[in-house]
């Protein structure tokens, strides 16, 4: 479902759009550039299953964020890789997708064949748009292993690693893990709590990770579902 775009009331019962600051300047608003966009166009295609497309696109502003945070990363490796690094999904049957992360089972083969497929896809879309060759190789190597691969190759790869994790602590992530699974909002957060913390590998994911995970548990307190 798309986020609310427009408004449904207006309590003060006057307009105070002339009001607000033009977003250039303001901290935190993220958008592609004209590369980055040429590159999530090509990739789209590849990202139709599973909610990658939407996953995808919110770990992009996830990673712009990081980035903020760590100036010595390289932000035409790290946001790429995100654009690219679930392409290879597209590869494998969709009825099998979920049984490859599916908790208490799993299936390391399809994993590992999404990250070669992917690798495989995201060299022939940065070719297209002809990205710099030596980042684009960068790129390409953090695609091939970025799930099976625990440590991080560099700490582009981790901020890529920590983004793709991250997105599923927003309320987007957490919708579509419980509609994945047949799980209530609070067994969401739980399964997505083990699989997150303790598995991020930059100190902004690790902040990050805390503020999304607090508003994950208070959508699920008493006192907030009281409220209605």
């Amino acid at each position: 479902m798309l986020p609310l775009l427009a408004p449904t009331r207006n309590d003060l019962g006057r307009d105070v759009a002339g009001h607000v600051p033009d977003a250039d300047g303001l901290r935190g608003i993220y958008v592609l550039d004209d590369a980055h966009a040429a590159i999530w166009e090509r990739a789209v295609p590849y990202l139709t299953v599973r909610d990658n497309d939407a996953h995808t696109i919110y770990a992009y502003g996830l990673g712009r964020a990081l980035l903020d945070l760590t100036p010595d990363a390289d932000p035409d490796v790290v946001l790429p890789a995100i654009l690219l690094h679930d392409t290879g999904w597209s590869q494998v049957p969709e009825p099998e997708i979920l049984e490859a992360i599916a908790p208490g089972g799993g299936r390391p083969d399809l994993v590992v064949r999404h990250e070669k497929e992917g690798a495989r896809i995201a060299r022939a879309i940065l070719t297209d748009v002809g990205w710099d060759a030596a980042r684009a190789e960068r790129v390409i190597a953090i695609v091939d292993g970025h799930d099976t691969r625990r440590a991080a190759i560099s700490l582009d790869d981790a901020l890529m690693k920590d983004a793709d994790k991250l997105w599923r602590l927003t309320p987007h992530g957490v919708d579509t893990v419980m509609g994945w699974f047949g799980l209530t909002r609070d067994e969401a957060h739980r399964l997505i709590a083990s699989r997150v913390h303790d598995h991020l590998l930059s100190d902004a994911g690790r902040a990050l990770a805390l503020a999304l995970a607090a508003v994950v548990s208070i959508d699920t307190s008493p006192q907030r579902i009281a409220l209605g």
